[in-house]
């Protein structure tokens, strides 16, 4: 437990977001601009979900985990989102510290788990161009389910340590978060103790959380080009690469930003920077998604096709 002097001393019960702007007209701007985002990934990541739902074509490993994704998107982008649009409209920009708890956890537990299902997803096309006559025994419906259960139990346990050493730091003032949302750095930053130690912790489940994924995911891709170079057929290789390279674009747009912001030392914290980058891998990532994989998906697109053509029938 955190000892602090009695005397001169209090814990902060809500932190004030300062989010990107102060002023009134810019505000409105941006609440527009960033509803219409929001709104976007919802409904982008929503249709994913619904194609895959509707075509019984889709039912395989490679679209089950898609649409986990989507899933986890919406989750992700909502964690943050709502409480900004809020805050862009209404002069008080606090937060009490357990909604900060709370926002701070499923923001860490859905990243997480998007960071591992990006994993999931990377030994399903290993499988898939690997062991093509094998896929269905070796990704069974089972083992899809052990997968995806699997992906949100680390994801939601390991985030709950992480914001549990944050959110356990002493907080006695000031209590103004240059972001926002309330983002593990940010907080943490204004602890009134020494956190070099949270710090090198921190730093280890991120390497853990972050560069493992990242190192399973290469390797999975080198041994997949090396399958596919294999392959005597043009077409057949342009296939092979069009199936991984969805996949691999909105693991790197992801990944990227999130390494940047968690495996650097806080005293190299930049509050604006931080913001952009963090507003990228949170909000545009999950606005992508749909627009990547439905862009370069022939299945999706006729799903979509197929869908609309029924309800034409019908109406």
């Amino acid at each position: 437990m955190w000892m602090l002097p009695e005397q001169n001393q209090s814990w902060v019960s809500e932190f004030i977001l300062l989010g990107f702007s102060t002023d009134p007209i810019s505000n409105r701007i941006l609440f527009v601009a960033f509803l219409l985002l929001y709104l976007s990934a919802i409904l982008g990541n929503g249709l994913i979900i619904t194609l895959i739902c509707l075509d019984s074509h889709l039912y395989t490993p490679m679209y089950f985990f898609l649409c986990i994704l989507s899933i986890l998107d919406m989750g992700y982008v909502t964690s943050t989102m709502p409480q900004m649009l809020v805050h862009l409209l209404t002069h008080s920009r606090a937060i009490s510290f357990a909604g900060c708890w709370v926002q701070m956890y499923m923001f860490c537990a859905l990243g997480l788990s998007e960071c591992i299902i990006f994993v999931v997803m990377a030994y399903d096309r290993y499988v898939a161009i690997c062991y093509p006559l094998r896929y269905t025994v070796i990704l069974s419906w089972g083992m899809c389910t052990r997968l995806a259960a699997g992906t949100c139990v680390c994801g939601f346990f390991f985030s709950l340590i992480h914001t549990f050493l944050t959110m356990r730091l002493p907080y006695c003032g000031p209590n103004i978060v240059n972001h926002y949302f309330c983002e593990s750095p940010s907080v943490r930053s204004l602890a009134c103790m020494d956190t070099h130690l949270i710090e090198m912790v921190d730093l280890i489940m991120s390497v853990f959380v972050n560069i493992t994924p990242s190192c399973l995911i290469l390797a999975s891709y080198i041994r997949i080009v090396q399958a596919i170079l294999k392959i005597k057929s043009t077409r057949g290789r342009c296939k092979a690469f069009s199936t991984c390279a969805s996949h691999l674009t909105m693991a790197t747009f992801f990944y990227a930003p999130a390494i940047y912001i968690y495996l650097r030392p806080d005293s190299s914290y930049s509050p604006e920077r931080d913001k952009q980058i963090a507003l990228f891998y949170n909000v545009f990532t999950a606005l992508l998604n749909p627009v990547v994989y439905s862009l370069r998906n022939k299945d999706i697109k006729g799903a979509f096709l197929k869908v609309m053509g029924d309800r034409r029938g019908t109406s």
